[in-house]
Protein backbone atom coordinates (compact mmCIF):
# COMPACT_ATOMS: atom_id res chain seq x y z
CA UNK A 1 0.00 0.00 0.00
CA UNK A 2 2.94 2.37 0.53
CA UNK A 3 2.72 5.50 -1.84
CA UNK A 4 -0.70 4.61 -3.27
CA UNK A 5 -3.68 6.55 -2.49
CA UNK A 6 -6.77 5.24 -1.05
CA UNK A 7 -9.80 6.83 -3.07
CA UNK A 8 -12.90 7.63 -0.67
CA UNK A 9 -16.24 8.62 -1.58
CA UNK A 10 -20.05 8.02 -0.65
CA UNK A 11 -21.63 4.45 -0.71
CA UNK A 12 -23.85 4.79 -4.26
CA UNK A 13 -26.70 2.46 -5.02
CA UNK A 14 -24.59 1.01 -7.94
CA UNK A 15 -21.88 -0.57 -5.07
CA UNK A 16 -24.37 -2.92 -3.59
CA UNK A 17 -23.03 -5.91 -5.57
CA UNK A 18 -19.64 -5.11 -4.68
CA UNK A 19 -19.97 -4.33 -1.43
CA UNK A 20 -21.57 -7.60 -0.44
CA UNK A 21 -19.28 -9.45 -2.24
CA UNK A 22 -16.55 -7.43 -0.23
CA UNK A 23 -18.40 -8.20 2.93
CA UNK A 24 -18.73 -12.22 2.16
CA UNK A 25 -15.24 -11.79 2.46
CA UNK A 26 -14.31 -9.80 4.90
CA UNK A 27 -16.90 -9.36 7.66
CA UNK A 28 -19.87 -11.47 9.61
CA UNK A 29 -21.97 -9.27 8.10
CA UNK A 30 -23.58 -9.30 4.77
CA UNK A 31 -26.03 -6.16 4.83
CA UNK A 32 -24.86 -3.35 2.51
CA UNK A 33 -24.97 -0.28 4.23
CA UNK A 34 -27.92 2.56 3.48
CA UNK A 35 -25.48 5.35 4.32
CA UNK A 36 -21.48 5.21 4.29
CA UNK A 37 -18.20 5.62 2.55
CA UNK A 38 -16.39 3.11 0.58
CA UNK A 39 -11.75 3.22 -0.28
CA UNK A 40 -10.68 1.90 -2.95
CA UNK A 41 -7.23 1.46 -3.68
CA UNK A 42 -6.09 0.45 -7.19
CA UNK A 43 -10.19 0.21 -7.87
CA UNK A 44 -10.64 -2.06 -5.66
CA UNK A 45 -12.70 -2.06 -2.67
CA UNK A 46 -10.83 -2.65 0.14
CA UNK A 47 -12.93 -0.56 3.01
CA UNK A 48 -16.55 -0.10 3.55
CA UNK A 49 -17.75 2.15 6.50
CA UNK A 50 -21.16 2.29 7.60
CA UNK A 51 -22.87 5.46 9.32
CA UNK A 52 -25.95 7.34 9.85
CA UNK A 53 -25.56 11.49 10.29
CA UNK A 54 -27.87 12.29 13.47
CA UNK A 55 -28.60 15.68 15.16
CA UNK A 56 -25.33 16.40 16.33
CA UNK A 57 -22.83 13.77 15.02
CA UNK A 58 -22.21 10.82 12.94
CA UNK A 59 -22.80 7.54 14.21
CA UNK A 60 -20.82 4.71 12.63
CA UNK A 61 -22.28 1.67 12.92
CA UNK A 62 -19.14 -0.46 11.31
CA UNK A 63 -15.99 -0.14 9.78
CA UNK A 64 -14.37 -2.93 7.75
CA UNK A 65 -11.22 -3.49 6.15
CA UNK A 66 -9.70 -6.17 3.28
CA UNK A 67 -8.68 -8.99 5.59
CA UNK A 68 -5.19 -8.53 3.46
CA UNK A 69 -5.19 -4.88 4.64
CA UNK A 70 -5.64 -4.70 7.80
CA UNK A 71 -3.08 -2.80 10.14
CA UNK A 72 -2.16 -0.03 6.99
CA UNK A 73 -3.51 2.79 8.59
CA UNK A 74 -6.60 2.12 5.92
CA UNK A 75 -9.06 2.48 9.09
CA UNK A 76 -7.29 5.22 10.14
CA UNK A 77 -8.00 7.29 6.91
CA UNK A 78 -11.72 6.38 6.38
CA UNK A 79 -12.13 7.43 10.10
CA UNK A 80 -10.43 10.99 8.91
CA UNK A 81 -12.35 11.04 5.60
CA UNK A 82 -15.39 10.61 7.84
CA UNK A 83 -14.03 13.44 10.65
CA UNK A 84 -13.51 15.90 7.93
CA UNK A 85 -17.12 15.35 6.41
CA UNK A 86 -18.49 15.77 9.46
CA UNK A 87 -16.98 18.89 10.01
CA UNK A 88 -18.36 20.06 6.53
CA UNK A 89 -21.79 18.71 7.68
CA UNK A 90 -21.32 20.69 11.26
CA UNK A 91 -21.74 17.89 13.31
CA UNK A 92 -19.67 17.36 16.11
CA UNK A 93 -19.46 14.26 17.23
CA UNK A 94 -18.03 10.83 15.93
CA UNK A 95 -19.97 8.38 17.83
CA UNK A 96 -19.63 4.42 18.27
CA UNK A 97 -22.11 2.40 19.66
CA UNK A 98 -20.56 -0.82 20.08
CA UNK A 99 -16.89 -0.63 20.61
CA UNK A 100 -15.86 -4.02 19.25
CA UNK A 101 -12.42 -2.50 18.55
CA UNK A 102 -11.98 -0.50 21.57
CA UNK A 103 -8.55 -0.17 21.71
CA UNK A 104 -8.07 0.71 18.33
CA UNK A 105 -10.61 3.52 18.84
CA UNK A 106 -8.82 4.56 22.12
CA UNK A 107 -5.83 4.91 20.24
CA UNK A 108 -7.68 7.12 17.20
CA UNK A 109 -8.84 9.19 19.50
CA UNK A 110 -12.05 8.22 20.92
CA UNK A 111 -13.07 7.93 24.56
CA UNK A 112 -15.88 6.52 26.53
CA UNK A 113 -16.99 3.47 27.63
CA UNK A 114 -19.88 1.47 26.22
CA UNK A 115 -20.77 4.55 23.73
CA UNK A 116 -17.49 5.63 22.33
CA UNK A 117 -17.26 9.66 21.29
CA UNK A 118 -14.42 11.47 19.61
CA UNK A 119 -15.13 15.45 18.89
CA UNK A 120 -14.80 16.35 15.64
CA UNK A 121 -11.44 17.80 14.73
Amino acid sequence: MRGQKLFIRPIEETDGEAIRAFLARNSTTSAVPRCGLVGKLVGDLVAVLAMEITSDGVRIDDLVVAKELRRKRIARVMLMELDSLAAKMEREWLIVERADARDFLMRVGFSGERRMVRRVR
